[in-house]
């Protein structure tokens, strides 16, 4: 055998081995891409949506084909045509030589690869465009006009931004093909540089110029439908086409469109004729039109025209932006009401509002959820929102504001137990709703739940306690088992007579069952985890359960959805379900002003939220969805069935959305007006409250909502709008509502803190079945006078902080390292003025400790009361009688009877003991005041005591006595003993 054959024999060995590699390698990617496209199937298959998840697919597929074919076609017919026409006897300086015997190998590879390559990149991008596309083929007429050329808005909707996305796909394949063209030709010798001459072989030329002129076509045409786009352009005064537009920038872009398309066939006469004289005259003609008719002309008119009598010529065009943003954000139909509130508390000036006075809220969602963790939580492996939601309830026939959250799951909470075993097959759901009155407190400040405990009992009723599917729910779990199976899911912590532990086994139909191997393979591969594979407790009856949190299972069913950033979970028809508001939005409203979703939702309770389409200026709650808490069933309810993009997606996804008419009145009863849709209305408000033309342009009335005032100082957030039941002027008789507060606009030293506006919307949707009630959504503003008399947020959190009593107060509160936290302010229209009511809690060092409710705050004008309770506060402001009742009196002492619940944490049991509140006085008001806030910081101590001997903790014990042990002395102090 020679060397060479030695040599070529394990290189020839080891080919077929590395080919087989590369196979084995493919395939396995393969099944990797088929295993998460599969499992895709039995998802949405479970759930019953999945249509809409091969709509998706076929559209992509179809568009991809589509975008493949219409950029790799044109291309390699360049590439080939540049090819085939070249001169055969063209000859080449050195460079090009060198260039083609680098190339020629790869020749055939080049004209095949660059086209598939590009027709990738462009397949892959028509693909991502299947919502435009499928919105065009199946638009809906909205059935009013544009002001400027009489199309239906759906044309700006859903018509133009489709045309603009084939015009510019079309474009860039045109481009791309002359690029292709021309570098193949010069490649080639059929475009050959002589010192300053470019020859042109005839070939090449009618080739170039044919694509020239074909892309000047597409620009002419694009030029034409950039007219409709400035009806959507932001300007500095207004969105929307102004004086300037109308007059000089539409009417350019028409000339423009036609010296484009003019130029065009210039070049296509030069493909016959062969002089390219008349084409490049052209194209110069065109560049300078574009400069002197497309910029100069409108600057001339907007500078020298405009601009000295802009509040005369742009009244019309302000007024269409008014009108058409105010019917954007569905705020045209608001109801304004001047509202002459009073700054001064007489005795019985609440009488007349005795409902909304007895409603008032004094729990703070965002402050008690810290109670609900010490009181209700239970084992370190469930949890609590840091957020609670509002939401009411019918409790002995009157509606009831409560404070709700379901007890989630925390697998974190487990530590060293955190196994696969447990983490995914034992501990699976959350159990129980626990739910607080909004109006009251215990003697020593706890909530007062009408549902609690484990097992949950009280006010709700009978319902399936079981979260299995909520907004902290692990990422997957495997439930089910076979029938006469041990249960081996961890129900609660808590069993009858005196069993550690109670156990369940889930009998929904919540996710794809593991009811063969090669089902157990694929979800092992989507999850990485062997164990769904190997483990012995995976059986055919098994489900498992992933993307459980609500907002993402009800995105992933209406991908066209834009979902409210909070869903909250309501007891309906004895099951637990959490509650989504979707919304159909749109960025190419005409007229509108676009608004910053994630900007106008973000406050001290929301963060920025990341949004696909974050710059709208078109938004409707248009759907209300459902998700079951135990069984993860997700269902659509068209909640407004007329809105035309709702109706142009049921089209693209038939089947998917319920009728309103099919949902229960005790479903009706929970849904709610939705806080984002709300904030962005408010942001909108501010300005759009003025109708006036030469108002609105002079921004004389401008408007913004507060700071909260508990806010820090170096970041500001938002003051959020609060859920309250009330009674608003205006309306005929209390309910649910959303509301906020308006200041003007200023910044420095002409800033005021004073309110000029109260907005409020009716979110009672009543509790008939698929009936939506009469008032639902009405939005009513309160005009406050504009001499500045009613103070704002700030201002009254000013001097609530200023106030030398409050301040006293609140430093006995303090003592023993204790923390004073401020709860929401709440502002409502009583009395004839606004009442601010503000709750405050004391919380005590210690990692067990939590708020206690232990004083209210009240103003009314510049006049402020400070008492242990709501009622009492408001007696003390209004004159010794307020004339309403509060919803804080009258509440039990014990605070963990709670209604007929199950007793809370033991711990907490003995803070109350010896406290009781002393019904005499000292006969001076200013000791007494003391002598109650002494009282509290004793019962803190008491409570502080309790928690840390439960604890076992001397050192928290010792300080707790020894702050009582101070306290009682200083009480003894101020009696004189």
């Amino acid at each position: 055998m020679s060397s060479s054959a030695a040599d070529n024999a394990p290189r020839r060995s080891r080919a077929p081995l590395a080919i087989t590699a590369a196979i084995i390698a493919g395939l396995v990617i393969l099944f990797f891409i088929f295993a998460g496209l599969y499992t895709d199937v039995l998802w949405f298959d479970q759930l019953g949506f999945l249509n809409v998840l091969t709509t998706q697919w076929i559209a992509g597929s179809v568009l991809f084909l589509i975008g493949f074919v219409a950029m790799a076609v044109p291309v390699w017919v360049s590439i080939q045509l540049a090819y085939r026409l070249r001169p055969v006897y063209a000859k080449l300086n050195s460079q090009l030589d060198r260039y083609q015997q680098v190339i020629e190998p790869l020749r055939r590879l080049a004209m095949y690869g660059i086209p598939a390559l590009l027709g990738l990149f462009a397949g892959v991008a028509a693909a991502t465009r299947w919502q435009t596309v499928l919105m065009w083929l199946n638009r809906t007429e909205t059935g009013r006009v544009d002001p400027q050329f009489g199309f239906d808005i759906s044309f700006y909707l859903m018509d133009l931004p489709f045309y603009q996305a084939v015009l510019a796909f079309a474009s860039a394949v045109v481009l791309i093909s002359a690029l292709v063209t021309v570098a193949t030709s010069y490649l080639y010798g059929s475009i050959r540089v002589s010192g300053r001459e470019v020859l042109i072989s005839k070939a090449a030329r009618v080739q170039i110029a044919v694509t020239a002129g074909v892309y000047l076509l597409l620009q002419a045409v694009s030029i034409w439908f950039d007219q409709y786009s400035t009806l959507t352009n932001q300007g500095s005064l207004i969105t929307g086409a102004g004086y300037t537009d109308v007059n000089a920038t539409i009417p350019g872009r028409a000339i423009l469109a036609g010296i484009a398309a003019v130029v065009a066939l210039l070049f296509i006469l030069t493909a016959i004729i062969g002089r390219w004289r008349l084409p490049v005259i052209g194209t110069a003609l065109l560049i300078v039109s574009s400069l002197l008719i497309g910029s100069l002309y409108p600057w001339v008119v907007e500078r020298f025209q405009v601009e000295p009598n802009a509040k005369a010529l742009e009244a019309d065009y302000i007024e269409r932006n008014i009108d058409l943003t105010r019917d954007a954000y569905d705020v045209a139909d608001i109801e304004e009401i001047p509202y002459n509130a009073k700054t001064t508390a007489e005795p019985g000036a609440l009488r007349a509002d005795a409902a909304t006075t007895a409603n008032i809220r004094i729990l703070d969602p965002a402050l008690v959820s810290d109670s609900f963790r010490q009181l209700e939580q239970f084992r370190q492996y469930y949890q609590f929102p840091d957020n609670l939601n509002v939401d009411r309830y019918v409790i002995d026939g009157v509606s009831q504001d409560t404070v709700v959250a379901v007890r989630d799951l925390n697998i974190d909470g487990l530590n060293t137990g955190n196994t696969w075993v447990n983490s995914k097959t034992v501990y699976t759901h959350g159990y129980g709703v626990v739910a607080a009155y909004g109006n009251q407190r215990s003697v020593d400040g706890q909530p007062v739940f009408l549902e609690s405990g484990i097992p949950t009992s009280g006010a709700l009723g009978d319902f399936e306690p079981r979260i299995y599917f909520g907004e902290t729910s692990p990422e997957y779990s495997i439930v089910g088992d076979e029938d006469g199976a041990n249960p081996i899911e961890l129900d609660y912590p808590s069993g009858a007579e005196g069993a550690g532990q109670t156990y369940t086994t889930f009998s929904g139909d919540g996710g794809p069952k593991l009811d063969n191997a090669f089902k157990k393979l694929i979800y092992a591969l989507k999850f990485q985890s062997e164990q769904i594979f190997l483990a012995s407790s995976v059986n055919d009856q098994s489900e498992i359960l992933y993307d459980r949190d609500p907002v993402t299972r009800v995105q992933k069913v209406a991908p066209y959805l834009t979902l409210d950033s909070d869903a909250y979970p309501s007891v309906v028809d004895n099951r637990v379900v959490w509650i989504v508001d979707g919304y159909t939005t749109s960025a190419n409203y005409p007229y509108s002003t676009p608004v910053s979703l994630s900007e106008a939702i973000a406050d001290t309770q929301t963060p920025p939220q990341p949004y696909a389409l974050d710059s709208i200026n078109y938004m409707r709650n248009s759907v209300k969805a459902t998700v079951d808490a135990y069984s993860g069933e997700v269902t659509l309810y068209a909640w407004d069935d007329e809105e035309p993009l709702l109706q142009t997606w049921q089209k693209i996804f038939p089947s998917t959305l319920k009728p309103m008419s099919e949902m229960s009145g005790d479903l009706m009863s929970h849904v709610r007006y939705p806080a984002d849709l709300f904030k962005v209305q408010r942001a909108i408000l501010g300005q759009y409250h003025v109708t006036d033309p030469g108002s609105f342009y002079s921004k004389d009335d401008a408007w913004i909502s507060p700071n909260d005032p508990d806010s820090p100082a170096t970041n500001p957030t938002l003051q959020p709008p609060y859920y309250l039941t009330m009674q608003v002027p205006g309306s005929d008789k209390p309910s649910f509502s959303l509301y906020t507060t308006f200041q003007p606009e200023a910044t420095g030293e002409s800033s005021r803190n004073v309110l000029y506006g109260y907005l409020a919307v009716d979110a009672d949707a009543g509790a008939e079945d698929g009936v939506r009630a009469d008032g639902y959504g009405q939005l009513r503003l309160l005009n406050l006078p504009k001499d500045g008399t009613v103070p704002g947020p700030g201002q009254v959190q000013n001097v609530f902080n200023a106030d030398p009593t409050v301040s006293t107060e609140l430093n006995l509160l303090r003592q023993g390292s204790s923390t004073v936290l401020n709860g929401n302010l709440l502002t409502l229209p009583v009395g004839g003025g606004l009442l601010y009511v503000q709750p405050v809690y004391v919380k005590s060092t210690g990692e067990t400790s939590y708020p206690l409710l232990q004083k209210v705050l009240v103003a009314f004008g510049d006049q402020i009361a400070f008492e242990d309770t709501l009622d009492g506060a408001l007696d003390v402001l209004f004159g010794g009688d307020s004339g309403a009742t509060a919803g804080d009196t009258d509440v039990p002492d014990d605070a963990t009877t709670n209604n007929g619940a199950a007793p809370t944490d033991p711990a907490t049991d003995g803070a109350t003991g010896g406290a009781d509140v002393p019904t005499g006085s000292t006969g001076n008001a200013a000791t007494d005041a003391q002598l109650k806030s002494l009282l509290a910081v004793a019962k803190t101590a008491l409570a502080d005591k309790a928690t840390a001997l439960a604890a076992g903790n001397f050192a928290d014990y010792g300080t707790a006595d020894a702050k009582l042990s101070e306290t009682i002395a200083s009480m003894l102090a101020l009696l004189g003993e």
